[in-house]
């Protein structure tokens, strides 16, 4: 009776460890299988967040007014950028630690403890490579083509896991705002501006555009960025005409002038009372000599033909001053400062120097200047030459964030007034001052260093 109890025994361990092994295989292959599946939707999640961030917003612009639905919805789902990273984030970290878990519980049931080290290193090598570097590489070679063809699917994570993201949201910005951190949900990641910018600089470098289309094309997108003060002309160099002289001489002086329009001012120079145009005051004289002849010149009152003046703050931008140019159908303003002191002139002309360069016809006696390095290299420049001018003719990168002039940054820089024959370095360039009149520097020689000298390091020569 015994050997047929053991061997029925034997028999029922055997069905067991059968149906064990089976258990096991079925369990094996359904978290591999898991696991593919979770690397699957990471790499979805890796590559569409770095398509829609790194797709250009005009090039989907263009195919969705082509009719391209894929690219509407691209517009459509970056337009709340937040939200859009948090979804694809939560997603990303989701799936990510969800498959680390399954990893590590499988190679536990195979190798025991030590299948702990194993799973981080294999998982770690498949997150890499499959779920983050060959998905983010493919969207970059084709951003446009994936992000209309994620979009859509993007778009309905977003919705469905949308309280779940602004519970996170909301969390996020209360941490941050005990540190102080404001955040702004209107703010946008996707900046036009800085698109084009990075275009355009990656263009030149490769040679594909060239620097004056550079030039011009950046200055249209700088004029919102800078102010009235910036490119003014400075009141110590505008020509007036005193409202007390005698009409012949107002009429020389206008004549003789390569301006057209010439401010007015009666007693003291601050005091602008209007703006002369030439033309107005040639028709004015005109009627008067055919009424009055020649004696009639002596009562002519040059205000009768005068403009009033038109004043503008010098805080103001060039973009919203150009609009009012344009607006007023007039091209000269007298810029003044928060109390009401005149500070200088600017024209509608001025501005559009900013994006075409310097504009120059047959009555300008002060054309640009030519720079032309000697045989050190150093450039003779006006010390009233705008740091901004400098940089766009030799493509130099003096900082204009403190000065508007080059005289201007010396002196700041040193910290005073310095004399004729004086040389510093700062910035990476050497400045020697060539010349001055009473407090102002008139001619600075400059040229670059050889080794760049950091900005806070100011050397002074007597």
């Amino acid at each position: 009776m015994i050997a047929p109890l053991e061997a029925a025994a034997a028999v029922a361990e055997t069905d067991l460890a059968t149906t064990g092994a089976s258990a096991l295989d079925a369990a094996f292959w359904l978290t591999v299988g898991a696991i593919v599946v979770l690397l699957a939707m990471s790499a979805f999640f890796s590559g569409s967040e770095t398509a829609l961030t790194a797709s250009s917003r005009a090039k989907l612009r263009a195919r969705a007014d082509r009719g391209d639905s894929g690219a509407r919805a691209a517009l459509d789902v970056t337009e709340d950028s937040e939200r859009l990273i948090g979804s694809i984030l939560l997603g990303n970290n989701v799936v990510n630690i969800l498959s680390a878990s399954l990893a590590t519980a499988l190679f536990t049931r195979l190798l025991g403890s030590g299948g702990v080290a194993l799973a981080t290193l294999v998982m770690t090598f498949l997150v890499l490579i499959f779920s983050e570097v060959l998905p983010k590489t493919y969207a970059i070679l084709a951003p446009e083509d994936m992000a209309s063809r994620v979009a859509r699917p993007i778009r309905a994570l977003t919705v469905i896991i949308s309280p779940v993201v602004t519970i996170v949201r909301l969390i996020v910005r209360a941490i941050l705002a005990i540190f102080g951190v404001r955040s702004n949900s209107g703010d946008h990641v996707f900046s036009v501006q800085e698109e084009i910018a990075g275009a355009l600089a990656i263009g030149h470098s490769s040679g594909t555009v060239q620097k004056e289309e550079r030039d011009l094309l950046l200055g249209a997108l700088d004029l919102g960025d800078r102010s009235v003060e910036e490119i003014m002309l400075h009141r110590s160099r505008i020509e007036m005409i005193d409202a007390d002289l005698p009409p012949q001489e107002i009429i020389d002086r206008v004549l003789q002038s390569p301006h057209t329009r010439l401010p007015v001012y009666r007693n003291e120079r601050e005091n602008v009372v209007g703006v002369i145009h030439a033309k107005d005051l040639l028709r004015g004289v005109s009627r008067i000599v055919r009424e009055s002849g020649d004696e009639g010149l002596e009562a002519f009152d040059v205000l009768s033909v005068a403009m009033p003046p038109y004043f503008v703050p010098e805080t103001t931008p060039l973009d919203e001053q150009m609009r009012e140019f344009l607006d007023r159908r007039t091209h000269f303003a007298l810029v003044v400062d928060e109390y009401g002191s005149l500070r200088g002139l600017i024209t509608l002309e001025d501005i559009l120097e900013e994006i075409v360069g310097e504009i120059t016809d047959e009555h300008d006696t002060d054309a640009a200047q030519t720079l032309v390095p000697n045989e050190t290299g150093d450039y003779l420049v006006d010390g009233a030459m705008t740091i901004r001018d400098l940089n766009r003719a030799l493509d130099w990168t003096l900082p204009d964030d403190e000065a508007n002039t080059i005289a201007g940054l010396v002196i700041h820089m040193s910290q005073s007034i310095p004399t004729a024959g004086q040389v510093f370095s700062f910035h990476g360039y050497r400045f020697e001052v060539v010349s001055r009149r009473e407090n102002r520097i008139t001619r600075i020689r400059i040229r670059p260093l050889g080794e760049t000298v950091p900005p806070s390091e100011v050397h002074a020569d007597q």
